[in-house]
């Protein structure tokens, strides 16, 4: 039915326009003025299970109305299929641990040579890929061991969304970094881990680009 098709894609932009909201700098900015400090530290929770909440409506209508079956790999494929969304699901965890600066709310609001802005501070999984949570997301993804049609146009336009939010989100690291990001992403690839080479932490300039 048409229907069934039509309202993962609603749940999903949806979906899509709360979590843009939230992530935006105007509505952080609005956040702190409203909470004060104490918002720094409840943000990142507060955003992470309003997200989980609001996928959980498009995961059970996938959940009842699957579609039409395209394929279904067999095993020992799918278990391998299944080893590599395991593995891409530690990636976001690891992106957190490597790089908690960049999601303090005081530095995003701030600009390149301003103090809270810090530096870039490469390291872990951002020595290989500039955006882990985009290698993650997809990797998840696309290695679902089976594929209906109501998944495949949720995948196709979720792997576009979570495109376009990279695109959007290192805008936002070069605004918080300046040239420091600009000269990292001459270095390391935005998805593939080592197209372009790695970024060792040798690499980065002692000195501070902040005065």
């Amino acid at each position: 039915m048409v229907s069934s098709k039509i309202t993962p894609v609603f749940s999903l932009i949806a979906f899509a326009a709360i979590h843009s909201l939230t992530a935006s700098l105007p509505f952080k900015r609005f956040v702190m003025k409203a909470a004060g400090p104490r918002a720094e530290k409840l943000y990142l929770p507060a955003y992470s299970l309003l997200s989980l909440l609001t996928i959980l409506p498009l995961a059970y209508q996938l959940y009842k109305n699957p579609g039409r079956v395209l394929y279904k790999i067999p095993s020992p494929w799918r278990w391998l299929m299944v080893g590599g969304q395991l593995i891409a699901g530690i990636l976001a965890p690891l992106a957190f641990r490597d790089a908690p600066h960049r999601f303090k709310i005081g530095s995003q609001l701030s600009g390149p040579q301003v103090s809270e802005a810090g530096s870039l501070k490469i390291r872990g999984v951002y020595r290989w890929v500039r955006d882990p949570f985009l290698l993650s997301g997809v990797a998840m993804i696309w290695l679902t061991p089976f594929m209906t049609v109501n998944l495949l146009i949720v995948y196709l336009l979720t792997t576009i969304y979570f495109y376009l939010g990279s695109l959007h989100w290192e805008t936002r690291l070069v605004a918080q970094f300046g040239d420091e990001y600009r000269e990292y992403r001459k270095r390391v690839h935005r998805i593939i881990p080592g197209l372009r080479g790695s970024f060792k932490e040798s690499d980065q300039s002692p000195v501070n680009i902040h005065g």
